[in-house]
């Protein structure tokens, strides 16, 4: 690798060197006029001292070019010059008034002046050279760079030369082993690599390998690591390039990227192809503004004819990924292109533990940390977020001089991470208080409802865009989401607004957010998930959804004016009787909800341990209450009759 870079500066700096000589030889005639062309200039003199001479009969002879009058003296004059010294000269210059002087030709032959004429418009040839070098040395230029495309096998300077990224999987080699969880779509790509190794074994059998592979998940599941793996396991080259490379301002140009990266694909089979972000280049023709025929399209097509076309490359695959397959064209899902789909969804709570373990080989971890524990506190976290959780954990350990990693930055960073940085604002007590009945009304509300998730922290510490946090975690992954959860849900985010009302006796913009998700979650619920007794067992679909411009643009409502009123007055009830239940939580328990106030106003935080003895609700524990108390989270104080009661000062 080294040597070859040697050899092409060698070959740069040599082709540098050649075009001195040609620059040179394009400024020499400059360089002479500048250095022997003011010898060559005359000085000006008035008409007047003109006339005046040549009365005088001191004028030898003259040349006249237009309006412009140059000669010689018979004896020098002396010329007076403007802050400078007089000079004496034999040769002068001036130029003919726009009046006619009739007289003056033969005034000159009355006094033997000898008279010598050209065109106004004869042009000297180191003018002619001078106007001439800026397009003769673009020329040399663009002939050199030319030649050089040429020579190279680039065209057009390179510019459809293709950008993917070449990856040998026998020198930079990824395994399954690298790649935690995700064991059935390792399953399906198994096959892949079982026909990269031993292809006559399928072929005998008249069996033919998917030409590609649409890996379909997530952001961060592990999609590109996956692809390696294969190639890793294979043990063949690995070209990966991202969607958007293909992409340029000129017309063809990323078609020409697709030819071109086929036919290294080809030269070095067999071999993986791997498209990062195919929606970028794969969506669905003929449906965008102002027709079809762009060069997005072009680029699909070339990609669809590469995969398709004539020649049967059986040792190439072709892998992609994408997190948007409902908007890729029908043409790239058909058998003899992505002719097989494997899904990579968020990892589970032991595919967690699996990534964690890998992303903790490198790092200093205390042995009291559980990932185990850790893992079951990142719910819907994919493997880049989990990378990110340990990355940002080592971060914290370092910035508070650590040498290893204990569960407090874990903790810290997952906060971090869920909630967004701490934001240092001055608040009033008013605002203080405001802010802690509404972050106490979700608490309470989650606490003492039976189909919540257990509340993990209550914060009135503003984080990121939020001013107050009540977080909440599952004890174990949920793919399926009952009506009683969906409702006790909505009841726990309307508990903000609640508390402000019975606490404060207002209401802020902070429950903005909250009545935005409870309003989201009530419409799909009647329009999507057939909850609703009013409206009907029916899937009248999302019609709030994102319009992409791939798809339809003329969207209309499956349903009638009179449905879609049943539909806002049943969304109206749900989130009004989920309104109503929060209230009548928190009323039922009003002196719980002053306490944990006091006790948010003045720790600012709490665990959701400390929440639940607060409550009275020891109970009702949830599978991360194990952790260790921090700081914030010391024993309460408690009255003589035993209860508990807020710290002094409140």
């Amino acid at each position: 690798m080294n040597s070859n870079s040697d050899q092409n500066n060698q070959g740069q700096f040599g082709r540098a060197r050649m075009l001195w000589p040609l620059l040179l030889l394009l400024l020499l005639p400059w360089i002479l006029n500048y250095m022997f062309g003011g010898n060559e200039s005359t000085p000006g003199v008035t008409y007047t001292m003109f006339r005046e001479q040549l009365e005088q009969g001191n004028i030898e002879r003259v040349e006249l070019a237009g309006e412009r009058v140059t000669g010689v003296f018979r004896e020098p004059v002396l010329l007076d010059r403007l802050n400078s010294e007089p000079i004496e000269t034999k040769q002068f210059t001036t130029y003919l008034p726009t009046i006619e002087d009739p007289s003056l030709l033969a005034e000159m032959r009355d006094r033997g002046v000898l008279i010598d004429t050209r065109t106004a418009n004869q042009i000297s040839w180191t003018t002619v050279m001078v106007n001439l070098l800026p397009l003769g040395l673009f020329i040399i230029v663009a002939i050199m760079f030319f030649r050089r495309a040429r020579s190279s096998g680039d065209d057009f300077m390179g510019m459809v030369k293709s950008r993917a990224h070449r990856y040998d999987g026998r020198v930079e080699r990824v395994t399954f082993d690298d790649v935690a969880g995700a064991e059935g779509a390792k399953g399906e790509l198994a096959e892949i690599v079982n026909f990269l190794r031993e292809p006559m074994r399928y072929r005998r059998l008249g069996a033919r390998v998917p030409k590609g592979v649409l890996l379909v998940g997530p952001p961060g599941t592990g999609k590109t690591l996956l692809a390696r793996a294969v190639a890793g396991e294979a043990n063949v080259p690995f070209f990966s390039i991202s969607g958007s490379d293909f992409m340029e301002m000129f017309v063809g140009v990323g078609a020409g990227r697709v030819r071109d990266l086929f036919d290294k694909a080809k030269k070095h089979s067999p071999s993986i192809i791997f498209i990062d972000e195919l929606d970028s280049i794969g969506r669905r023709r003929g449906t965008g503004i102002g027709g079809g025929h762009d060069e997005r399209e072009q680029t699909l097509n070339q990609l669809l004819s590469e995969m398709d076309g004539f020649e049967k490359n059986e040792y190439v695959i072709v892998m992609a990924a994408t997190n948007r397959p409902d908007i890729l064209d029908p043409a790239l899902q058909r058998p003899g292109r992505f002719d097989r789909q494997v899904q990579v969804d968020l990892p589970t709570l032991p595919d967690r533990v699996e990534i964690l373990k890998i992303h903790a080989r490198n790092k200093p971890i205390e042995p009291s940390v559980d990932l185990e524990r850790v893992a079951r506190g990142t719910p819907g976290f994919s493997g880049a977020d989990l990378a990110n959780l340990l990355n940002e954990a080592a971060l914290l350990a370092a910035r508070r001089d650590k040498n290893r990693i204990d569960m407090d930055d874990i903790n810290d960073a997952r906060d971090k991470v869920i909630m967004g940085l701490e934001r240092k604002l001055q608040l009033t007590a008013e605002e203080m208080r405001l802010l802690a009945y509404h972050e106490a009304g979700h608490a309470l509300v989650a606490a003492y409802l039976p189909n919540t998730d257990p509340v993990h922290k209550v914060t009135i510490i503003p984080r990121g865009r939020a001013m107050g946090v009540t977080q909440q975690l599952p004890e174990r992954d949920r793919y399926l989401y009952p009506r009683d959860y969906m409702l006790d849900r909505m009841a726990v985010m309307m508990g903000g607004r609640a508390a402000e009302e019975i606490g404060m006796g207002t209401m802020t913009s902070g429950a903005a957010n909250d009545f935005k998700q409870a309003t989201r979650l009530a419409r799909l619920m009647v329009l999507e998930c057939g909850m609703s007794e009013r409206v009907g067992r029916i899937a009248l679909g999302g019609e709030d959804k994102e319009v992409f411009l791939g798809e339809d643009l003329g969207h209309t409502r499956e349903y009638s004016e009179q449905t879609a009123r049943e539909v806002d007055i049943e969304v109206h009830r749900l989130l009004d009787e989920a309104y109503e239940r929060a209230r009548s939580v928190l009323e039922t328990h009003r002196d719980r909800l002053d306490l944990v106030v006091d006790v948010l106003v003045d720790r600012e935080q709490i665990s959701g341990e400390t929440l639940l003895d607060l409550l009275g609700l020891q109970g009702k524990k949830s599978l991360l209450d194990d952790e260790p108390e921090t700081r914030e989270d010391a024993p309460l104080p408690q009255g003589e009759d035993g209860r508990l009661r807020p710290a002094p000062g409140d």
